[in-house]
């Protein structure tokens, strides 16, 4: 497996514009001055941690998209993929497709596993000036706790 460094706390986070699961252009600077975003990276849907850590956070979305808080997952899956996993799974935040070029901004954040050619388990807390504030880079093998969330958004507020 080759993964190169995440991106540090302080810096800055890579912009993007990826679509959604219905063809919607979501970008990370559309919440620049408004709302901290959580940005959560996964393999793939349709698999078992995937679906399991994504649960979670369906299971407790108020904490984690509010009017405080943008929650907004990416894997490498395509849009109608995300559009079929997100109607059977109730997924009612961002799943966004980092599809083509392929991986291109979990090789940004630096959690592109370049090797099985998806992303390991990444997540970000991005304030509104755009500066990534707390990261836990997880292998794919092994599920985040949400928890870790909680205790990171309650630090920045």
């Amino acid at each position: 497996m080759t993964v190169a460094a995440s991106i540090d706390t302080g810096r800055t986070a890579p912009d993007f514009e990826l679509a959604d699961q219905h063809g919607q252009a979501v970008r990370l600077s559309d919440f620049a001055g408004r709302k901290n975003v959580l940005l959560v990276f996964y393999p793939l849907a349709f698999s078992g941690v995937c679906e399991g850590e994504l649960s979670a956070l369906r299971e407790n979305l108020g904490e984690f998209q509010n009017d405080d808080v943008q929650l907004l997952s990416v894997s490498v899956d395509s849009m109608f993929a995300h559009r079929v996993w997100a109607d059977r799974e109730g997924l009612e935040f961002p799943l966004l497709s980092d599809f083509w070029p392929h991986g291109a901004v979990a090789l940004e954040y630096g959690v592109f596993d370049d090797t099985r050619g998806v992303a390991v388990r990444g997540t970000f807390l991005i304030d509104k000036e755009g500066v990534v504030r707390w990261k836990i880079i997880n292998p794919i093998s092994e599920p985040r706790d949400i928890d870790t969330y909680r205790k990171a958004l309650a630090a920045l507020t």
